[in-house]
């Protein structure tokens, strides 16, 4: 028979040919290459005017390094980088030299790639899945990246983490910061890890990680050395407000630290203490009741409805309502702040929502995880979704409430005149 009726069917393991990314790829090359040169070419127009002994310019083209590919995030890309010669010397005799900031030397993943790297190992993929997962995303050639790849990255991230946490905080001033202690157990043995984590908003309304550490939650010391840690390397004027769960030993090493600084317990984790010294048949309702509270117009309304919670509930339950009783001012500070800040200020959600994915991770990895090994990782999960993280709602609020101006359920107090 002159056509074959058979149906070619490729392997498995093979890749089937992407005209578009082909394309892309292509362009990509072409990008990279009149970058690259158009790169030198500056470097050399810059050093035009530096001439060698025989009046000739110093800096000239002088032919390409060898080739070498890099791994982004559409494939492999190769890349020459053009080498200049310097025909010259300084007055100490040494050389010129040529430095793309685009390829640097020894570069073979974009960052976007190195970036992907801890989010594919946080989300649960194991080191040794890691060629087959980047290969099927980056394309066959992404094969090459092997175990030991993670295992590289992961003492970096560790270099950085320490680097990280001794950096200079003088040049900043944080006028809301959230802190928790976060549990998650990272080895077969049962042993419960807790992260202690603070970030803060600064002045402009950003939010950043402060810092990091490896700890005990309800340990006062542990939050203590924390807190004295910022304010040696800089961190000396006290947050306006800080926000967590009541049970932390935080608070105790805050009041020695930052005794000037207000506290705002969050809500989040007083309604699950409240609700778990309940039945669970009572939880629909009586998380209603305290979703009053918290989301009262104004402060009266809002210890009105504190004031029915407890003569609700508090006959039958008195032992979650005294949970409730106990940290009643601190529960409702957040009324004497902006109104614009509510939102964040009520809860600790910004560490709380990082943390899931954390969990994610070492759930799927049991025994993979080393206490130090998990204390890097969480460092840079929080580095990578910092990078998404929005301004809180009405920044231009924050320079009133670092100057002291009185607010009250929210809206700014007119001053009296002198």
């Amino acid at each position: 028979m002159a056509k074959s009726t058979v149906v070619p069917f490729e392997l498995p393991s093979e890749f089937s040919p992407d005209p578009l990314t082909e394309v892309i790829q292509a362009g990509a090359r072409e990008l990279l290459r009149t970058a690259v040169q158009a790169e030198v070419s500056a470097f050399i127009a810059e050093h035009a005017h530096l001439l060698d002994e025989e009046g000739r310019q110093r800096l000239v083209r002088h032919g390409f390094l060898p080739e070498r590919e890099m791994m982004t995030g559409i494939g492999t890309v190769p890349v020459q980088v053009p080498r200049v010669r310097d025909r010259g010397s300084n007055a100490d005799g040494s050389k010129i030299r040529f430095r793309s900031s685009l390829v640097p030397p020894y570069l073979r993943k974009a960052k976007s790639v190195e970036e992907l790297l801890p989010w594919l190992y946080l989300k649960g993929i194991s080191t040794g899945d890691f060629s087959e997962a980047l290969a099927a995303l980056l394309g066959p050639e992404a094969e090459g990246l092997s175990s030991s790849t993670i295992t590289r990255l992961k003492a970096t991230w560790w270099e950085e983490y320490e680097a990280w946490r001794k950096r200079d905080l003088k040049a900043k001033r944080y006028v809301y910061i959230w802190a928790d202690g976060v549990y998650f157990t990272p080895r077969l043995d049962g042993d419960r890890q807790c992260m202690l984590v603070i970030i803060g908003a600064d002045e402009y309304g950003e939010k950043d990680v402060l810092a990091i550490m490896d700890g005990f939650r309800e340990n006062a010391d542990s939050w203590r050395d924390l807190l004295k840690g910022l304010k040696k390397r800089g961190l000396t004027v006290p947050p306006e407000l800080a926000i967590g769960d009541g049970a932390l030993g935080f608070w105790t090493a805050l009041r020695e630290v930052f005794p000037d600084t207000r506290e705002q317990r969050c809500w989040v984790h007083k309604t699950a203490n409240v609700l778990g010294a309940m039945p669970k048949s009572l939880h629909e309702k009586a998380k209603a009741d305290l979703q009053d509270i918290w989301m009262a117009e104004t402060k009266k309304e809002a210890n009105a409805a504190f004031d029915l919670f407890v003569e609700t509930y508090g006959v039958k339950y008195e032992k979650a309502v005294a949970k409730l009783v106990k940290d009643r001012d601190e529960l409702l500070a957040f009324y004497d702040f902006p109104a614009e800040h509510w939102k964040h200020i009520r809860t600790t959600n910004p560490i709380e929502s990082v943390f899931a994915t954390v969990r994610n991770r070492t759930r799927k990895t049991k025994g993979c995880l080393n206490r130090k090994t998990a204390l890097a990782m969480v460092f840079r999960l929080m580095m990578s979704a910092k990078k998404k993280w929005r301004k809180i709602n009405g920044p231009s609020r924050l320079p009133e409430v670092i100057q002291g101006i009185e607010f009250k359920d929210g809206i700014k107090q007119l001053q009296a005149a002198a």
